[in-house]
């Protein structure tokens, strides 16, 4: 449904030349919530805005539902955004609008009937959860709420794509997850593709099929959402991962840790487990075959898109041939293992 195609993108500055986006290849597939995480800086606002050319790449295809948006007149472009909605961090509702109106303003400016634009809208309020709100203004509205209009908006012209810039990160955790429904909720019931940015891989973890990191301007890692957790590439993917699995080492420990091995040093690993492995009792199993003991310091399990998933950090203690043994006899056991250095 989205594919970008070596798209560049840089700005001139009074530092010179920078280089915004670099060769970025990319498909979102039909129906699909694919989002894109990465730091600020890293490029993702310009990512998104090059999809409906609010943004013109230097170089490159941008192509949604098999046309190249950089092919088109003006007239034509115009016409294709109106099958590609975008909601925004801060919403953009007009204050001297009403919920009704602000709704209705797509399919204003393209001259629908007012009759069609009321069946629309009403159906858009009935689905974003607005009805009881249809006559209030912006500011008599929660963030929450002022995103659910922001969504209802972008849906007015019936797209089939949906761009997401920061959706989330105004507001607060139990109206992000809300949202978060929400946007799940339209992706099945209209089969939307949806494309968004984050910088929160909570956000990643409860609603994408698929994630990419964007660091730098590059796309340096895509995978499926649990393939992500399970088996992050590069540090960006490890660091963003662990942030959302609430898991890492205590401060004092990672003060002690040593890259190498050495006489008297004993390992920290980092195991992954998914699906029944995660409920295998794994680990106490090791001292009964290889006489090695586990110091448990860190243990979460979770649900990502039906599956489980789950991450232990601890310390192995006993002989180092032991050690090695048991490390792959969990690996046997389809368990990801990193070791993550040494301690005494």
């Amino acid at each position: 449904m989205i594919e970008l195609q070596g798209i560049n993108k840089s700005y001139h500055t009074k530092q010179g030349a920078f280089d915004a986006l670099k060769n970025i290849n990319l498909n979102v597939a039909k129906a699909e919530i694919y989002g894109i995480i990465g730091r600020s800086g890293a490029g993702k606002s310009t990512l998104i805005r090059c999809v409906n050319l609010l943004e013109r790449p230097n170089s490159g295809k941008v192509i949604v539902d098999g046309v190249d948006l950089l092919e088109l007149n003006s007239e034509a472009l115009r016409e294709q955004r109106h099958a590609i909605g975008m909601i925004f961090q801060h919403f953009n509702l007009l204050q001297s609008r009403n919920v009704y109106h602000n709704i209705a303003l797509p399919l204003e400016l393209i001259g629908i009937g007012k009759t069609y634009i009321a069946k629309r809208v009403d159906a858009l309020l009935d689905l974003t959860g607005l009805s009881a709100h249809r006559n209030h203004y912006p500011n008599q509205l929660s963030g929450g709420q002022k995103q659910r209009v922001a969504i209802a908006r972008a849906l007015a012209t019936s797209p089939k794509v949906l761009l997401c810039d920061e959706a989330t990160s105004a507001l607060d955790p139990e109206t992000t997850q809300s949202i978060l429904d929400l946007l799940k909720q339209i992706n099945r019931e209209l089969n939307l593709t949806i494309l968004l940015i984050t910088h929160e891989m909570d956000v990643i973890k409860r609603i994408c099929d698929r994630a990419g990191i964007l660091n730098q301007g590059e796309l340096i890692e895509e995978a499926p959402v649990l393939e992500l957790f399970a088996r992050p590439k590069s540090k960006v993917a490890k660091n963003f991962t662990q942030s959302a699995l609430h898991i890492r080492l205590p401060d004092s420990l990672e003060q002690r840790l040593q890259s190498e091995p050495a006489e008297g040093l004993h390992p920290i690993v980092k195991l992954t487990f998914l699906g029944a492995a995660a409920e295998e009792p794994i680990v106490g199993s090791l001292y009964t075959r290889f006489n090695v003991s586990t110091n448990i310091l860190q243990a979460n399990l979770e649900m990502i898109h039906n599956s489980t998933i789950g991450m232990t950090i601890c310390e192995l203690q006993g002989k180092p041939g032991a050690i090695e043994h048991s490390i792959e006899y969990i690996r046997a056991q389809n368990v990801e293992v990193e070791v993550l250095g040494y301690v005494d």
